[in-house]
């Protein structure tokens, strides 16, 4: 396995060996490593310095459902910190198939001319792509399959970060080349606009990844493994059949669900976005519609789905909790086509569906627009693609409208927009996008799903910070957080894969001992970009505006959030 260096200045591409310390990483790990080892801290996220990496997981490429993600990392224009944004789809076990361990793109080309880099097995090249200067993800995909095949994996630069907006993210293409899959949370977009790289495209290859050290033993764990996933309730009956619009009902229950700018926890109207209502839908119009769909070859789980028009037409692929959260309740929209169209316009243009969902909220907050307003917003996705100024402005997230705006309830952390479960009413997660080195992200350490009482503070730091070294662990080894709750009671299996691919003495407390070191490495690169427990905080709104229906603040005390890497984690 080797890293592959792209030099966007040079316009040169090197292969070279793998360092040593880099052996025991993948993923989220490899992305911290290499930003520790090789970005100056105080660089200027859209600047020369900085380094946009893409590494497969350490299970990537060997047939294991679910252990495709791949990790995106680089210094965050939105938080100012080190960051990592992950996504489904064929680019890591491609990557890994054809020997790459991590994909880094470095400098930054002298004039504003676009690149695509095709990488094969024969040869990598960077040829000229301003031909495809100002398309969007979907006449992109459609463009470079035409060209290359459309067998291949396309990473693509959507006009947002051509525009370098600090909400933009990385569109990938799922197995059926849609450009639905997106590492969409902090900015990397706008990085991958800065090195001048519109597109690449990774060539499908039937080769297997290096040769396991022993490949029976591998089988066996593999089995054990999928076996969990179909024993499991959520990955074998509630994903496959409903996908994560599930949590919709759960977190209206709980209170927690953004609705209106995060001024109340419930919304009046999911008669179209509750889980078994998209099922529903989906089922009557038909057509083009999936109530299940696998985003990546070979995942058992398929959590993802496909919404189609009256007419059978698909809208969008896929839409996810998250993105219904914060363009629908969030901005008073309660219509299925509605933020069907939202999530497809922000999978275009390349926009973060949490950022930009928030950002709206918070201008409509301010009066720019009103509650609940389709045509007012589909004008705003308008505007962006436009580069209108306030089209702009709304590009940019979540923290830069509300300082325009002057709003006070701006729901961010570290520059970056809390998703879709108010802190108020799930504490834990709020702890997580308070300390967690990613900004307010939910994949860095998600309890939504934990049987505790969400409302109460009791235990909630110590909670986060297993679920934070966990998420690191798992987005190191490129397995999906979705398969977490069936892979907990074997944790012993993932050694055991591991064992069989590196024939090395992997530990027992392998996960609890990689995690912490992960997070250890974004703590570092953080600090050493000058962040202090300052930074470590909501804001003030959680915990002075009770939250309608159930009056709730975040009232886990500064020690209490101080305290979560203060000390060792055991998993």
């Amino acid at each position: 396995m080797n890293l592959l260096r792209a030099n966007m200045d040079r316009l040169s591409i090197e292969r070279e060996p793998l360092p040593d310390a880099y052996l025991s990483l993948g993923g989220r790990g490899l992305c911290a490593a290499i930003m520790t080892e090789e970005v100056p801290p105080d660089c200027q996220p859209l600047g020369a310095e900085n380094k946009l990496i893409f590494a497969p997981g350490l299970l990537a490429g060997r047939g294991i459902s679910s252990a495709g993600r791949i990790s995106v990392g680089a210094k965050s224009p939105l938080t100012n910190g080190i960051k990592e944004s992950n996504a489904g789809g064929n680019a890591a076990g491609n990557l890994a198939r054809l020997g790459v361990k991590a994909l880094v793109i470095e400098d930054q080309p002298e004039s504003n001319k676009l690149y695509i880099l095709h990488i094969s097995r024969e040869q990598n090249e960077l040829l000229p792509g301003e031909e495809y200067k100002g398309l969007g993800s979907f006449d992109l995909a459609e463009k470079l399959a035409k060209r290359f095949g459309k067998k291949n994996t396309f990473v693509i630069l959507g006009p947002a970060g051509e525009m370098k907006l600090k909400a933009a993210g990385i569109a990938l293409t799922d197995r059926d080349g849609r450009p639905g899959r997106l590492a969409a949370r902090g900015g990397l977009g706008a990085v991958m606009g800065s090195k001048g790289l519109k597109a690449i495209v990774i060539e499908e290859t039937s080769e297997k990844a290096p040769q396991a050290a022993d490949s029976d033993k591998l089988k066996t764990a593999i089995r054990r493994y999928v076996k969990g996933l179909q024993e499991d309730y959520y990955t074998s009956k509630l994903f496959p059949e409903i996908g994560t619009p599930y949590m919709i009902q759960p977190m209206q229950i709980l209170g927690a669900l953004p609705s209106r700018n995060f001024s109340t926890g419930t919304f009046e109207d999911l008669s179209e976005l509750d889980g078994e209502a998209v099922r529903d839908i989906i089922q009557q119009r038909g057509g083009e519609g999936m109530t299940t769909h696998a985003c990546m070859t070979g995942c058992v789980v398929r959590c993802s789905n496909v919404i189609p028009d009256s007419d059978g037409k698909t809208i969008v692929a896929p839409i996810e909790y998250e993105s219904m959260a914060l363009l629908g309740p969030n901005l008073g929209i309660g219509s299925l086509d509605a933020v069907a169209r939202f999530n497809q316009r922000c999978n275009d243009l390349g926009l973060d569906t949490v950022d930009i969902g928030g950002a709206i909220g918070v201008a409509m907050e301010a009066g720019r627009l009103s509650f609940g307003d389709v045509e007012a917003v589909m004008e705003i996705f308008d505007q962006i693609e436009l580069g209108a100024d306030f089209g702009r402005l709304i590009g940019n997230g979540t923290a830069a409208t509300g300082a325009e705006l002057g709003v006070r309830r701006t729901p961010v952390v570290k520059g970056q927009c809390v998703a879709g479960y108010d802190p108020r009413a799930v504490k834990g997660l709020g702890v997580t996008y308070a300390t967690s080195p990613m900004g307010a992200d939910h994949t860095a350490g998600h309890t939504a799903d934990f049987p505790v009482d969400h409302h109460s503070p009791e235990g909630k730091a110590e909670l986060s910070r297993q679920s934070q070294i966990t998420a690191a662990v798992w987005d190191t080894l490129g397995l999906c957080s979705f398969v977490t709750g069936a892979t907990a009671p074997q944790m012993d299996v993932v050694v055991e894969m591991l064992r069989a691919i590196e024939g090395e003495a992997i530990p027992d407390d392998y996960i609890s001992e990689i995690g912490q070191r992960v997070i250890q490495m974004e703590l570092d690169f953080n600090q050493a970009v000058g962040f202090t427990s300052a930074d470590d905080r909501l804001p003030e709104f959680f915990k002075t505006e009770a939250l309608p229906p159930f009056d709730l603040v975040f009232d886990i005390s500064d020690q209490e959030l101080d305290s979560v890497f203060e000390r060792e984690i055991e998993c």
